[in-house]
């Protein structure tokens, strides 16, 4: 759509406006400044008022009652869109691309047109290929576009906006630099929120990235890993519809980080997602109880994967000659053809349904063999009522004349079709004949088994001779509650089992019905903090995704999982081998400049091969360091949080401190987050207090952790030290 355009070639904000009392001469940058701001107010006003009547429409559609499956299938479409659009309201126009032939395009939240469905798109969405020179235009490569500009609202106002030139008489390292400062710089809220008006090049070429395989995407601290794949999510499902059939799979490191994106995806009017992490992807299974470091870098090892596989082939039956009774008879189905049953069943399929395979054949062989077995019964009867009919045709002399007598199953001996499916279905609904399949072939259960399997050394040693005697002991040895370990191994061993009949998903939406299904094939899986998957953790996500389109996000420097790889080559071989491409994040936003400064000898203590993200802002505050005694710990902690509250009021603080020191620094803290490195992945607050980060450090992989601890603030890192004993 070309609309005319006030020129401006800098920042517009009325925010600017005199103070109260004598307004100043306004200067000529003063009126562009206005008029820029009332032009994208008229376009809002516009934008909003269309948005409103589609609202109105659709509420009004959505308000009768559907009749039929196929009207309920379109008020589902309906109620997406309402959702959509009633959550677009805040922040529904952010940016607009002014091309060189002259062109306005506005771009926005959703999609709109004016009245007419044939008319040129009022507002573009973030998602459509139009939209792209928004984020990825630059000076050397201005793809068509003369300007971008930023717009920023507040609720249903303009507030300023970002000019951007794209013809090089201003240059910028990055797209909507003042824009994506000023957002950076607002307080945090505890929860994340949208990103779209200020995504930047190397973060949109990731979201838009094709999904045919494994994307695995290396990002340091503050580069926006988490914003990418859920904005990916986002475009993926406008790109791609069929995959909201399917529904996206979201797996985060604990409940505290889904949390804290829950309202992401939402606002982006996107329903079709289930979140989750490794340890709830297993309905009704939850874990109860921790495990050492050791038991789980061993239960997530790939080899218990072909191990489970050969216990499950194990449990199958062993052809043999099998002896059925029907109706007071025994009929034999011979071992060569048992043999051949089992085969066709078992290929390909897991145990329960190779299982109702071979009960559905086996109920074919014993109506065959009954079959076989009656007709030859008659046959004999036949030939000795033909001698007895013969003798008495040549006693009365009549004329007997063979072949003319009449057919049917009481004169023939042969049963009809009909006949012999009634049979089968006779068979196949008798209780007597499914509790011999049952002994022979019987329903297993996933937990029992596996608890069984864990449990029994001469098992273990057995199907998984890859560990050691100790090893096995150790494993052996677990109590009952299952640990986070043990969920995917459950997971796969429930696979190989399959369902013992089909499964009936129930709920309206497509996320209902995925989230209660274990084995439900998603469209796409993203998982975040990706370098925490064990080796089986990867094999979960695997088989909920067989067309391998995963994008999988995270920092290889921030693992503190206690699997031993070091590089996402040795992190996803098992699952994937070589087939995954790589994506790099090389821009810290988030962490200020000051704080990764103190990021590389750290790195180099982990053990680090990866260069740190490029630090782009500053904070201005300087990080700081008190120590003090451990006697000193809670009065200085209290204390120190409260002055740090008061800095940043509107707000959030974070503590983060080593696993042992976690519950008397909550008993003094209170409604204060204080974690453990590791829980305070993903998460960000404006400032960050490290207690003890000796202490982090000497935790396994403690470097790793120190590492994470230290790059959560967007603002102030303050550290209260401990002094050792000597």
């Amino acid at each position: 759509m070309r609309r005319n355009s006030a020129p401006n070639n800098g920042t517009a904000d009325i925010s600017q406006a005199a103070p109260n009392g004598e307004p100043p001469t306004p200067t000529a940058e003063d009126v562009a400044r206005r008029s820029a701001v009332a032009e994208e107010q008229d376009f809002l006003d516009l934008a909003t008022a269309r948005r409103d009547r589609l609202v109105d429409h659709l509420q009004a559609e959505l308000s009768s009652d559907a009749l039929d499956a196929l009207e309920r299938s379109r008020q589902r479409m309906l109620r997406q869109q309402y959702e959509e659009l009633r959550r677009a309201r805040e922040g529904l126009v952010f940016g607009r691309l002014d091309g060189l032939d002259g062109s306005v395009r506005h771009i926005g939240r959703v999609g709109l047109r004016d009245d007419g469905e044939d008319s040129e798109p009022l507002l573009v969405d973030w998602r459509a290929p139009a939209a792209r020179p928004f984020y990825t235009a630059t000076a050397v490569d201005p793809q068509g576009q003369a300007r971008r500009r930023h717009i920023r609202t507040t609720g249903s106002t303009v507030v300023g906006v970002d000019d951007e030139p794209l013809d090089g008489t201003m240059t910028a390292e990055l797209v909507g630099e003042g824009a994506l400062l000023a957002a950076l710089d607002q307080r945090r809220t505890g929860r994340m929120s949208t990103a779209i008006s200020t995504l930047q090049r190397e973060q949109d070429d990731i979201i838009r990235a094709e999904a045919t395989g494994p994307l695995i995407v290396q990002g340091g601290p503050g580069t926006g890993k988490t914003v990418v794949a859920l904005h990916r999510v986002a475009y993926l499902l406008f790109a791609h519809p069929k995959m909201a059939e399917q529904a996206v799979l979201v797996l985060g490191p604990s409940p505290r980080f889904l949390q804290y994106i829950a309202q992401v995806l939402p606002a982006l009017g996107e329903t079709a997602v289930v979140s989750a992490t490794c340890d709830t992807l297993l309905p009704e299974i939850r874990v109860g109880r921790d495990e050492s470091r050791l038991l789980a870098e061993i239960k997530g090892r790939a080899l218990w994967q072909p191990a489970l596989e050969n216990y499950v082939t194990s449990l199958l039956p062993r052809p043999r000659e099998l002896k059925l009774r029907w109706e007071g008879e025994f009929h034999v189905i011979t071992a060569a053809t048992v043999a051949e049953a089992l085969a066709s069943a078992v290929r390909g399929r897991p145990y329960h349904r190779a299982r109702a395979v071979f009960a559905e054949q086996l109920h074919h062989l014993l109506a065959e063999a009954v079959v076989e077995q009656r007709e030859a019964l008659m046959d004999k009867m036949e030939e000795g009522f033909e001698d007895i009919l013969a003798r008495v045709d040549r006693s009365m002399g009549q004329d007997h004349q063979p072949g003319r007598a009449p057919t049917g199953i009481d004169i023939d001996g042969l049963l009809s079709d009909e006949e012999i499916e009634d049979l089968r279905q006779r068979i196949a609904e008798n209780a007597t004949i499914a509790r011999f399949v049952e002994a022979w072939w019987p329903t297993l259960d996933a937990e029992t088994l596996l608890r069984d399997f864990l449990t029994d050394r001469t098992l273990l040693a057995r199907f998984a001779p890859q560990l050691s005697p100790q090893e096995i002991a150790a494993v052996a040895a677990e109590p009952a509650p299952w640990a986070s370990s043990d969920v995917p191994l459950l997971d796969a061993l429930a696979d190989l089992l399959g369902e013992v009949g089909a499964p009936q998903p129930q709920g309206e939406f497509v996320a209902d019905r995925a989230r209660r299904q274990r084995g439900w094939v998603y469209g796409h899986v993203v998982v975040d903090e990706a370098q925490e998957l064990s080796e089986m953790q990867w094999h979960m996500v695997l088989r909920r995704c067989p067309s391998r389109s995963i994008t999988a996000v995270g920092d290889i420097d921030q693992a503190e999982a206690a699997h031993r790889h070091t590089s996402w080559a040795q992190a996803v071989r098992a699952a994937f081998g070589d087939r995954w491409t790589a994506a790099e994040l090389t821009i810290c936003y988030r962490t200020p400049r000051e704080v990764m400064d103190l990021t590389e000898p750290v790195l180099q203590r982990a053990g680090s091969r990866n260069t740190p993200p490029r630090a782009v802002r500053s904070s201005g505050i300087a990080p700081w360091e008190l120590t003090i005694t451990p006697a000193e710990l809670a009065e200085a902690a209290a204390r120190t949080v409260r002055q740090l509250r008061q800095r940043w009021q509107g707000g959030t603080v974070g503590v983060i401190a080593p696993a042992g020191r976690i519950a008397g620094l909550q008993a003094v803290l209170g409604d204060v987050p204080v974690l453990t490195a590791t829980q305070s992945k993903g998460l960000e607050w404006d400032a960050t207090l490290l207690v003890d980060p000796q202490g982090i450090a000497a935790e396994p992989r403690g470097w790793n952790g120190l590492y994470v601890a230290l790059t959560r603030c967007t603002q102030e890192l303050g550290q209260l030290t401990l002094t050792r004993q000597p």
